[in-house]
């Protein structure tokens, strides 16, 4: 049989087509079902838990932010501290603070206004600010906008028992508040980063920590050099984990999962965030990033059942049909998995070709620029720990 360049490029989209349709496959068996999640059973193993100091960096006052900070004040944990810290003094996250003193004067609530900048990455002044107000032998760093289960602490802290785990971080499945473009952001996390990270997972990879929680020892992190090892870190969620990996210890990625918000009121407010997260994977892991074309998988599957119907023909017809249809019923299958509820499925299921074809656009501009702007801060994208820091 004799290829001429057009049929070249044909098998190649036929390539193309099984390779999305194998990934959409391999993303839905990936991904945990709402009813296994509700079923999570309790990994204490009877030891008696320590006490922990949670840091929690707050800037402005988000939507649902008294509702997620709450959830930490309702912990089974026996003992704990809740450490909120801003920057500055008219902060209106600081008056949410105040309300959770009032509504939980049992829990140890300390607000910490600290104005030091330590290095270019705010969000780690501000933990450096918080950390030396922590009084406890386990740490655990959560983001603002996460809202978790009675049990959490308890169970991220648990794998710290084992001296060889560095860290324990958590997966986080997103919840839109808002409207139409918080939809299509939640989709994001949901079906295309989250079910990333679960095949990354069950194929050995440890190589990750995201900033929903971290836990640590705080004899781990002071041997590491403490956060100011990262304040000129981009990712420094990544890079807290990578440091106690580069000491020998493990990562754990925990079973539980923690609920986000989605928050983006506008396509221009989502785009920037999205493309700040891909351009910080293109910093962390340049090959990774390199082959996430394979992940778009709705543009390669349309596109081949569009060229099916208009021209496809013989064996090559056959495949692209089969590999296209096989394709997008798993591609609707990974987002009946990664949705939680029937309804969430029917009212979403119209925005997934329009959730990888934006990723796709967003993956080839994030493959260029040199820096991203987060909470107004412009930081450069390097794909290296701060200049002249090991960590000690």
């Amino acid at each position: 049989m004799t290829f001429s360049p057009a049929t070249l490029w044909d098998w190649l989209l036929v390539a193309l087509c099984c390779v999305a349709t194998a990934y959409a496959v391999v993303a839905a068996l990936a991904l945990p079902s709402a009813r296994s999640l509700a079923k999570r059973v309790r990994g204490f193993d009877g030891r008696p838990a320590q006490p922990v100091s949670v840091l929690k960096p707050l800037c402005g006052a988000e939507p649902r932010l008294y509702e997620n900070l709450s959830t930490f004040c309702a912990q089974t944990h026996p003992c704990y501290q809740l450490l909120f810290g801003v920057s500055s003094s008219s902060d209106p996250a600081i008056a949410v603070v105040r309300r959770l003193q009032a509504a939980f004067p049992e829990r140890d609530i300390v607000l910490v206004v600290d104005s030091r900048v330590h290095g270019h990455n705010l969000k780690v002044s501000n933990l450096i600010n918080l950390a030396a107000r922590a009084k406890h032998a386990l740490i655990v760093l959560a983001d603002s906008d996460i809202a978790v289960a009675p049990d959490y602490l308890e169970a991220v802290t648990a794998p710290l028992a084992d001296p060889q785990v560095g860290i324990v971080t958590c997966l986080y499945h997103a919840k839109s508040v808002g409207g139409f473009w918080t939809r299509v952001g939640a989709l994001f996390i949901n079906e295309w980063f989250a079910p990333s990270v679960r095949i990354a997972h069950a194929g050995g990879s440890r190589s990750f920590g995201f900033g929903a929680t971290l836990a640590l020892r705080a004899s781990v992190l002071a041997e590491i050099g403490g956060f100011d090892a990262l304040k000129d870190c981009l990712a420094d969620d990544y890079w807290l984990a990578e440091h106690t990996r580069q000491r020998g210890m493990t990562t754990v990625l925990s079973e539980v999962v923690v609920d986000t918000d989605v928050i983006e009121p506008d396509f221009g407010t989502l785009w920037l965030r999205e493309t700040r997260w891909l351009r910080t994977i293109r910093s962390i892991n340049p090959l990774g990033f390199a082959f996430l074309f394979i992940t778009f998988t709705s543009p390669w599957l349309l596109a081949g059942a569009l060229f099916a119907v208009h021209g496809g023909a013989g064996a090559y017809g056959r495949a692209l049909t089969v590999s296209s249809a096989l394709g997008i019923a798993a591609r609707v299958g990974l987002h009946a998995r990664a949705s939680r509820e029937r309804g969430e499925f029917w009212r979403d299921l119209a925005l997934v070709p329009l959730r990888d074809a934006l990723l796709a656009a967003q993956w080839f501009i994030a493959a260029f620029g040199s820096h991203v702007v987060w909470r107004g801060a412009r930081m450069p994208v390097v794909a290296r720990i701060a200049e002249g820091s090991d960590g000690s």
